[in-house]
């Protein structure tokens, strides 16, 4: 070993256990949890002709027909019979645009089942070509349909939670890393009129993670696929009028069709300021398009693991042309894991000069303008959920199933978010989500909040927010991980 450099040896060889890569995910293991798993899909399709106006820039307000059919997929893990199990939820939906709507939601769910709150995840895909989730829409064009909708959006999960608890099996939920360049950085600075826009920008970078779990039974066969990934689905925009799950659709087919059937769920990463380069289109053959894009790296990324319960382990040297380095799979038992759910706060500042209810409604009554109304309607119906105080504190949801950490928060932060949390972690992998069990608002850092950007005025949260969130995860999460 002499001829090797000093640096060389420390980046590529463990003196006690052999030789890694670190560059490998995850240090070189493969992250797995071992235990009762199950899962179900059920179709949520909206009716056609629902009230879907969710782009101000819009000259309709009902749908015309659906692109692709919209599903919840459900997830349980337990490590034994007798605990609570995690559920998470995958849900096609727009985002929830008023708490009081979701807690209705989620509480019935927690009342039926019976779970402790920490238990239940509920992520949003965030299609913004859906019906808004907001009950007080009854109203308006395609508001009838608005209450029924609601009550399938109940009725559909909690059927899906029943037959994934039915349904489980000894299973091991195991993980690798792709990647994907179809998010791309959306904070584009137009210098000739001296603001931002939410629009591609080209000399930005843009984290391309996806994080992809495998439910398997010993036997090889697939159960279910994780897809974790953060790019705002916002391909379909003001012209399109079909109601669709954007790319998020086509993908789910795609890794379906690889899998056997297996169900998929889509869980939105820290996505607050990516996006496709190529969006805002009426166009469903683009969504298409990035959907496939995102499915087919999905796909090359499981060809390239083991079967479950398998690594590959170094077996020596083999004297050829070159002393060969040898490695093959060898059989590893994950260890059988708890459970362990935590639900959190995060003490966040409002905004000083955030408007009050009574202001807002006042500004709404007083405005004609299409494009300001929506804008209006969102910011009273966020202020009415955060509160009129200066401290709104934030829940955040974590669980550890082995060496999985499943994160999540009802915010639309920035990738910062998931990126630092992985490197916190690299042995593990961490699912990180936007808009779980709710939606408040963007959290972006701190050095934004001195530019004229939607994400900065759009939200409620004060500078600091995105840091605190971060801190708070991290620690919560040592915890977990390193009692």
């Amino acid at each position: 070993m002499d001829g090797i450099a000093a640096d060389d040896k420390e980046h590529n060889m463990d003196q006690t256990s052999g030789v890694r890569t670190l560059s490998t995910p995850f240090g070189g293991a493969t992250p797995a949890f071992k235990g009762r798993l199950g899962v179900a899909k059920v179709d949520i399709s909206p009716p056609v002709g629902i009230y879907s106006r969710t782009w101000g820039a819009s000259e309709h307000d009902v749908s015309t027909g659906l692109h692709r059919p919209f599903f919840v997929t459900a997830l349980t893990l337990q490590s034994t019979d007798n605990e609570p199990p995690l559920v998470l939820v995958a849900l096609d939906g727009s985002w929830w645009q008023d708490q009081d709507d979701e807690a209705a939601f989620r509480g019935r769910l927690l009342e039926r089942f019976g779970f402790p709150a920490s238990h239940l995840m509920v992520n949003l895909s965030h299609t913004h070509a859906g019906p808004p989730l907001v009950m007080d829409n009854q109203n308006k064009p395609g508001g009838e349909y608005v209450l029924q909708y609601f009550e399938t959006l109940h009725q559909a999960t909690a059927e899906a939670i029943d037959r994934a608890l039915a349904g489980a099996r000894e299973a091991v939920l195991s993980w690798t890393e792709g990647s994907c360049d179809l998010a791309r950085n959306r904070d584009l600075a137009d210098t000739q009129n001296s603001r931002y826009v939410t629009g591609f920008n080209p000399s930005a970078g843009a984290d391309a993670t996806v994080l992809i779990g495998r439910v398997a039974l010993e036997s090889g066969e697939t159960l279910a696929t994780l897809v974790n990934y953060a790019c705002h689905p916002t391909t379909l925009a003001w012209e399109n009028r079909l109601l669709s799950p954007d790319y998020v659709g086509a993908m789910r087919e795609t890794v379906e069709s690889h899998t056997g059937g297996a169900p998929c769920l889509f869980l939105l990463g820290a996505c607050g300021e990516l996006a496709p380069a190529h969006q805002y289109v009426g166009d469903v053959e683009v969504a298409d398009g990035h959907g496939r894009r995102l499915g087919h790296s999905v796909c090359a990324a499981l060809e390239g693991m083991l079967p479950p319960q398998q690594e590959l382990a170094y077996q020596g040297v083999v004297e050829s042309g070159a002393p060969l380095g040898i490695w093959r799979p060898e059989r590893v038992e994950p260890a059988h894991a708890s459970i362990e759910p935590v639900m959190s706060e995060v003490p966040i500042g409002i905004k000083n000069d955030l408007p009050s209810v009574q202001e807002l409604s006042a500004e709404l009554a007083a405005c004609e303008d299409p494009v300001l109304r929506e804008r209006l309607q969102r910011k009273l119906r966020l202020r009415r959920s955060i509160g009129e105080e200066q401290i709104y504190r934030l829940p955040v949801w974590l669980c550890r199933a082995g060496q999985t950490l499943f994160v999540g928060a009802p915010v639309e932060a920035y990738s910062a978010w998931q990126i630092a949390l992985r490197e916190a972690f690299p042995s593990h992998a961490v699912v990180v989500m936007n808009l779980v069990n709710g939606a408040l608002g963007y959290l972006p850092p701190s050095h934004l909040y001195q530019h004229d950007i939607y994400s900065v005025w759009q939200t409620p949260f004060d500078q600091g927010g995105l840091e605190s969130l971060l801190e708070r995860t991290v620690s919560e999460a040592r915890r977990l991980i390193e009692p």
